[in-house]
């Protein structure tokens, strides 16, 4: 159930730091943090999303009370919930990091599902292209390699029908 870790804070405190957090990670698309704290800006983060799906002036206010810049509530009403419309919740992934070094917390990281998929399609589209110049390339090389070799034969024909005239003069 969300909101039911404490993480060793007071109500109004707690509350803050996950605002602050969930504003982040809408803003960025991913945050580090512990795998505790990751678990609950998770569920409000998908709150979040969940009433920018909406899209109702209701729901922009409910979003407005809890993110603390105006210009994330209008990404995630704008970008980040139309994304998401087809989805019926699981925006956010956490993957874990391994133990702080500091103190051996497990940290996580908390990232939007919109976000990987970007990156995912960014990286095919990358790959289909390389591949694809690296099927053009030997084309394109072909004629090139052919105009190199012309233009290697065609001085030497004109050393040749240069130096014909030079002697045919000393001969003369």
């Amino acid at each position: 159930m969300p909101g039911t870790r404490k993480l060793g804070r007071t109500t109004a405190n707690r509350m803050a730091m996950l605002r602050g957090m969930v504003t982040l990670l809408l803003e960025t698309g991913k945050v580090d943090t512990t795998l505790t704290r990751a678990k609950e800006v998770r569920a409000l983060a998908e709150k979040m999303i969940t009433l920018g799906k909406k899209n109702t002036l209701a729901t922009r206010r409910q979003a407005l009370a809890f993110i603390t810049k105006e210009d994330v509530v209008k990404k995630v009403f704008d970008q980040i919930a139309p994304e998401n419309a087809n989805r019926n919740g699981g925006y956010t992934a956490i993957y874990k990091l391994g133990p702080r070094r500091g103190d051996g917390a497990e940290m996580a990281r908390i990232v939007l599902l919109s976000e990987v998929e970007k990156k995912v399609a960014e990286e095919k589209a990358s790959k289909k292209s390389k591949k694809a110049a690296k099927v053009e390339a030997p084309v394109e090389e072909a004629p090139v390699e052919a105009a190199a070799e012309e233009a290697v034969e065609a001085p030497a024909e004109e050393t040749a029908t240069e130096e014909a005239p030079a002697e045919e003069a000393a001969e003369a």
